[in-house]
């Protein structure tokens, strides 16, 4: 007895002790990933609780069944799986500070260490011969996984509304050429929700420093310091993270250097490769003879006006319209009882390939304004009006359908036509079109949508520059997952303006 609390003492003395958070993002970090396990835990076991209460109702004596002599209720299976299913998460890696808060890496390690587990208790089941009811899976996993991703989704609203009020951020230097560093400024500062925050960029270019400020959008970044002394900038101004982007200074030994010093300090060491627009799935990566790689698949033109796509477009579309049919007699009505007029406004836009066809909308404007409206609009700027809502062209239901994009439900039509997809780029009007570059006329490779990334990113409020841009970022990196993505946050929009 006294050699075992001798050996239990000496192993508590020699227990490494758990590291403290060296800086504010660790220290957000780590208090974020406890919070998500105390949620994580408290789903699980409400999740497998329903399903015995399902399964079993109010008999706590339910015996597991099995080949090998087990007396073992279904309260301790309850315990076990919770247990077992709070292992397998943790080391999935769904609370690592690489995946939480942002992005679909998380969602997709939380799905898959639930079906790795499960699976992993079937091969069990099956080996052991263990009887395990199945209508008790069968409700667990579900339950379980849905309440784990709408557990993450929750905490995620939480982390943006932190970071909107100058919380849960990481602070970040940019090192690099100065144009490099205008592009990664620039793509940090479109996506807030990364909680990337840049601070000040580092560059040996002094000719382009000017002031040492760098223009971005609008914003004024400093420039703290030269790309060769890092290490002194992040201690001086508390950055949580150094992004390292094109430069022509620092070569391998410097990369080593620099993150075992900024290891000392806490922070982290983010090497970009300078890619913008380029979806995940496109990259792979890969080391070879030493050297870690990034091999970019080609653009998915090809995917995005593939047979599959169009099979979709149409079942949705008409399986939409049928849900709608009531609301689209109603505003057709409405609009034919307040002014005289077609129903339906046509407009032309190019489709794929360059194509012209009519685009479908409900008509919200008056179709003979007449002198009392040519008087109103003398004098006024008419992109004002229509930007502001105050247009006097507009019609009381016109105005009304137009501010919850109810007059866009007719361009179903169009997609049951297959002049257009459900997503895809912004239908353009023609001499749009003939401005476009050699770049931008790829975005004729498929047909336009009726939401797309210009929709999720902020719609009638970006720039054409924005939209063109996000446009072919569409074509080039389509899948299957970003279709559903923009269908999600199109009808989540509408449903949210109804409200």
């Amino acid at each position: 007895m006294s050699f075992e609390i001798s050996a239990g003492r000496a192993l508590r003395a020699y227990r490494p002790p758990r590291p403290e958070p060296r800086s504010d993002r660790e220290r957000w970090q780590a208090d974020y990933a406890r919070r998500l396990f105390f949620s994580d835990f408290l789903v699980l076991v409400f999740a497998v609780g329903i399903a015995q209460l399902i399964r079993f109702g109010g008999d706590s004596g339910a015996r597991l069944t099995a080949r090998i002599p087990l007396d073992i209720r279904y309260p301790v299976v309850w315990v076990v799986l919770v247990l077992t299913w709070l292992v397998v998460l943790t080391l999935s890696g769904t609370r690592s500070p690489r995946v939480i808060g942002s992005g679909t890496e998380e969602y997709r390690r939380v799905v898959a260490a639930t079906l790795k587990l499960f699976g992993g208790i079937a091969i069990v089941s099956l080996l052991l011969g263990i009887d395990l009811a199945r209508g008790y899976l069968a409700i667990a996993l579900p339950l379980g996984m849905l309440g784990l991703v709408l557990e993450r989704r929750l905490w995620r609203r939480y982390v943006a509304g932190q970071r909107a009020r100058g919380e849960y951020r990481t602070a970040m230097l940019v090192v690099g050429t100065p144009e490099a560093a205008r592009t990664m400024v620039d793509a940090f500062t479109r996506d807030p929700r990364s909680g990337f925050q840049v601070i000040g960029v580092c560059t040996r270019d002094e000719g382009a420093l000017g002031d040492r400020v760098l223009s971005v959008g609008g914003r004024e970044i400093p420039v703290v310091a030269s790309d060769y002394v890092v290490i002194d900038a992040v201690r001086r101004t508390g950055a949580d993270t150094v992004a390292v982007t094109a430069t022509e200074s620092l070569g391998p030994a410097d990369f080593r250097r620099m993150a075992w010093e900024l290891d000392e300090l806490g922070a982290e060491l983010i090497v970009l490769p300078g890619l913008v627009d380029i979806a995940g799935t496109r990259l792979t990566h890969r080391v070879v003879a030493d050297l870690p790689m990034l091999h970019v698949e080609k653009p998915q033109y090809d995917r995005a006006k593939s047979i599959r796509k169009g099979l979709f477009d149409f079942c949705f579309a008409v399986a939409a319209l049928f849900l709608i049919a009531p609301a689209l007699c109603a505003i057709a009505l409405a609009v034919k009882l307040e002014s005289r007029g077609p129903v339906f406004q046509l407009s032309e836009r190019i489709g794929r390939d360059g194509r012209p066809f009519r685009l479908i909308k409900f008509r919200s404007m008056y179709a003979e304004p007449g002198p009392h409206l040519d008087a109103l609009l003398e004098g006024r700027d008419p992109v004002v009006d229509r930007r502001s809502g105050d247009d006097p062209r507009l019609t009381a239901v016109g105005r009304l359908i137009r501010k919850y994009n109810l007059d866009e439900l007719p361009e179903f039509f169009n997609v049951l036509r297959g002049e257009m997809s459900i997503v895809g780029p912004r239908p353009q009007v023609r001499r749009v079109v003939d401005a476009y570059d050699g770049i931008m006329r790829r975005t004729l490779l498929v047909r336009p949508g009726m939401t797309g990334l210009w929709h999720a990113g902020g719609g009638a409020r970006m720039t054409p520059e924005d939209v063109m841009r996000l446009d072919l970022s569409y074509v080039e990196n389509w899948s299957t997952i970003l279709d559903l993505s923009l269908i999600a946050k199109m009808i989540g929009a509408k449903r949210h303006n109804a409200v």
